[in-house]
């Protein structure tokens, strides 16, 4: 499946999944409360799919835009209602049962986080070992002591197992306080403490380019530039590369490693070189033209080939992480309370500007994301789905007029006035607000997706 296809299909997987999950929860305790359901629509826009079914014919549909969702109740402020449905309509139920309904969505997504998390971690998944490669001399990491072989296993008071656990650990531990603790076995086998102080120039919530700020390298294997496989119509299918062959020369420099080769391909896209490899004893020339790809806002290039990786790389550089059925549940539990607490700090660190609004992500990069943990196995999406759903669970709460927030904050305005709800002038006010909020808040994302597509600035 080409890649651009496998990202629109997990995005629109993804999405689909996790607003059925955000409204039905505002369906469930809609239809307990009493209320009638009028719509419940996966997607705006044109329906695609409809039907009505229930003792309410409640119509139930699928629309052509995958970017949302919606549950239409009754409300005697939308329409005319029959009086004998009066009792039934949203804005006749009293304050906690609307509250209950519009608080129902983003729980519903935390406990779909829960569920993910649990089913990934009883999956299990293969992560790259926290383990130190160079060290930058005179940099953060340098001054405490850090050196090539540390393995991290703690982060504070958390343990990790991962590098994508201890990055999550990292960016949680900078934001609370001025400095990072890690535990780390050194590679003598001696248990070890670097503490790393957090200073105004590092941004901690920048995890792609935190280790870089520290100046700390991922430890790298030495892997042979030994072809395993070949992508199907990749220019090294068309060239005539073969699984076994060994890469031994790309243009004028000599291979040593896989390292030698990404590097030498990856700044080459659509220029034409010669590959020589090694092949039953003998060496074979194959010129060769490198594809080009968008990575990060960069051209990169790219030939098709995926390497033979030894036994001995998987045991010091990965590691299986999976758990039992009631340990994987608690770890569940504390992951998606971690993550969501987490997420609150980025954002509080966003409001007061000590973040970076780079960070901020739209769709184009969601969907890259979703095609790349589809591509990697079923642990990897789950825990992407329950990445996602925490922060739509948290940004719904946002006390911002149209989102679940904002309409939870009009009801603490109308217990605090006893009972009196705001005008229908001020809570239109409020709206227009927030539509503009959203638009600043998705014209931002949308900037950064093409700005990281494209490589502007």
């Amino acid at each position: 499946m080409p890649e651009s296809l496998n990202y629109v299909l997990s995005f629109i997987v993804a999405i689909g999944v996790l607003v059925t999950v955000h409204e039905y929860g505002h369906y469930w305790v809609a239809r307990k409360a009493g209320v009638k359901v009028l719509r419940f629509s996966v997607g705006f826009g044109r329906p695609l799919w409809s039907r009505k079914a229930g003792p309410d014919q409640t119509e139930y549909t699928i629309a052509a835009i995958p970017l949302g969702g919606y549950v239409k109740m009754l409300d005697e402020r939308e329409g005319e209602v029959a009086p004998e449905e009066a009792h039934r309509a949203f804005n006749r139920q009293t304050l906690g049962k609307r509250a209950a309904v519009v608080v129902a969505g983003p729980v519903a997504n935390f406990l779909f986080a829960i569920f993910a998390y649990w089913v990934m971690l009883m999956i299990g998944v293969t992560g790259s070992v926290p383990l130190f490669g160079q060290i930058t001399p005179d940099s953060v990491a340098a001054r405490a002591g850090a050196q090539i072989g540390d393995r991290i296993y703690k982060v504070g008071d958390e343990e990790v197992s991962t590098w994508s656990d201890a990055m999550l650990a990292m960016v949680d531990a900078g934001i609370a306080d001025d400095e990072l603790r890690l535990a780390v076995i050194d590679a003598n086998g001696f248990e070890q403490l670097r503490v790393l102080p957090i200073g105004p120039d590092i941004d901690v919530t920048a995890t792609e380019g935190l280790l870089g700020q520290l100046g700390i390298e991922r430890a790298q294997p030495r892997i042979d530039a030994l072809v395993d496989s070949v992508e199907q119509g990749s220019p090294a299918e068309q060239a005539g590369v073969r699984a076994g062959d060994l890469i031994v020369q790309a243009g004028d420099k000599a291979i040593g490693d896989w390292v030698d080769l990404v590097g030498f391909v990856r700044q080459r896209p659509n220029v034409t070189f010669d590959l020589v490899l090694r092949r039953a004893g003998e060496e074979i020339v194959l010129p060769i033209t490198a594809a080009e790809r968008q990575s990060d806002g960069e051209s990169i290039g790219q030939i098709g080939v995926r390497p033979r990786i030894a036994e001995d790389y998987l045991n010091t550089f990965q590691t299986e992480v999976s758990y039992g059925p009631v340990d994987a549940f608690g770890r569940a539990v504390g992951k998606t309370w971690d993550n969501t607490v987490l997420l609150l700090r980025v954002l509080g660190q966003l409001v007061i500007g000590e973040a970076s609004l780079r960070n901020v992500s739209g769709p184009l990069s969601i969907a890259e994301y979703a095609g790349v943990s589809a591509s990697l196995g079923i642990a990897y999406f789950f825990s992407f789905l329950a990445i996602v759903s925490i922060s739509l669970g948290v940004l719904n709460l946002l006390p911002v007029p149209v989102l679940d927030g904002g309409h939870l904050l009009y009801y603490l305005m109308e217990l605090v006035r006893g009972g009196r709800p705001l005008s229908e002038r001020a809570q239109l006010i409020g709206q227009q607000i927030g539509i503009g909020l959203l638009l600043m808040l998705m014209t931002l994302a949308f900037y950064n997706d093409l700005t990281r597509l494209f490589g502007t600035s």
